[in-house]
């Protein structure tokens, strides 16, 4: 059994619910692993530090448990997922100043941002598996593992919020949209 550190943040069903009403029905099922944040009106966000087998089986069991405390409650994001130079530096443990370093002598081997600007904003399992093979960095393969776990869940998530037709449309047009038609179907990731 490994540990796997992630955060899960839920839409309670009702917004107007004090949240903090559901602090002792989420630890009597089973997220007595956790720190529970209760801050914003309608959200509660939840800090897991989870044994299990595998990434997915940590995240799986901790939604179904929330679930069993909250039973509508809505799945908003799981992370870590989007990250900037300071999270990365954070996760891998290292300095502000080396992830830039590393991102300005990369030759445009450092994947591409999700948002480039002033605070620009990565996957963290793309630069995970760049760090990996390209630098050969020795990374925590747990986080490496909820790394990709989180982004996958992310995006079926926001998946299901996307138009059936203009789905359509786009997987007719996939191979000249994304240039490479070995990519799969729309929407896999």
């Amino acid at each position: 059994m490994k540990e796997y550190e992630f955060t899960l943040k839920f839409k309670l069903p009702n917004p107007d619910t004090d949240a903090d009403m559901y602090i002792d029905t989420l630890y009597e099922s089973g997220c007595d692993d956790a720190i529970i944040g209760v801050g914003l009106r309608g959200l509660i966000g939840i800090d897991f530090i989870r044994e299990a087998s595998s990434a997915d089986e940590a995240i799986l069991s901790a939604i179904k448990d929330v679930r069993k405390a909250i039973p509508k409650a809505e799945l908003i994001e799981a992370s870590p997922d989007f990250v900037g130079i300071t999270d990365i530096a954070k996760l891998i443990g290292c300095s502000r100043q080396n992830i830039q370093k590393l991102l300005s002598k990369s030759n445009r081997s450092f994947p591409f941002a999700v948002y480039a600007g002033s605070q620009s904003v990565w996957y963290l399992f793309e630069i995970l598996t760049w760090l990996i093979e390209d630098k050969n960095y020795d990374i925590d393969q747990s986080l490496l593992e909820i790394a990709k776990i989180t982004r996958n869940l992310n995006f079926i998530k926001e998946s299901k919020k996307l138009d059936p037709e203009i789905q359509k449309r786009i997987q007719e047009f996939e191979a000249d949209i994304f240039g490479d038609s070995s990519q799969g179907k729309w929407g896999n990731t």
